[in-house]
């Protein structure tokens, strides 16, 4: 069984999120959304408000488990036994930093990163982004999926 996990700290899970997570099911057998504990960022929702909003809009889906984890992403791989790390890549610098990450990842575990170019029309939406909009009381239902209780 081919397992990925897709690690991120999804403050909030935008429609770019869930893309990458659609794409790379044509070709996993299971992904492990890891929400990853991050004390260098601050987040807007508490980790398990971000697991269980996740978990909830996948709930029907059996090929996507969600957890949290507090640990390097390459260690949660090997916890829940996956041989790769999805991500997602907006722009060249997303690109550059990723390679990096993902040839240290290779060479301490052989565990291989695939990245997926986000579609043209998603690039400019980040989780950033859309967690300014909602500290202005913004509208943001056209970046987070259809059906994503917030």
């Amino acid at each position: 069984m081919k397992t990925a996990i897709f690690p991120g700290t999804f403050d909030p899970f935008t429609i770019g999120h869930n893309s990458v997570v659609r794409r790379a099911l044509t070709f996993m057998d299971e992904i492990v959304i890891g929400v990853g504990i991050n004390e260098n960022k601050s987040t807007y929702f508490p980790i398990q408000k971000r697991v269980d909003m996740i978990q909830r809009f996948y709930q029907n889906e059996s090929q996507v488990k969600v957890m949290s984890y507090d640990c390097l992403t390459i260690d949660f791989a090997k916890q829940v036994d996956a041989k790769f790390i999805i991500r997602g890549i907006r722009t060249v610098k997303d690109f550059e930093y990723e390679e990096t990450i993902a040839d240290i990842n290779r060479k301490l575990t052989g565990i291989e990163t695939i990245l997926l170019f986000t579609e043209p029309e998603l690039t400019c939406i980040s989780s950033t982004i859309v967690r300014e909009l909602l500290s202005y009381n913004k509208d943001i239902s056209q970046f987070i999926p259809e059906g994503m209780e917030i």
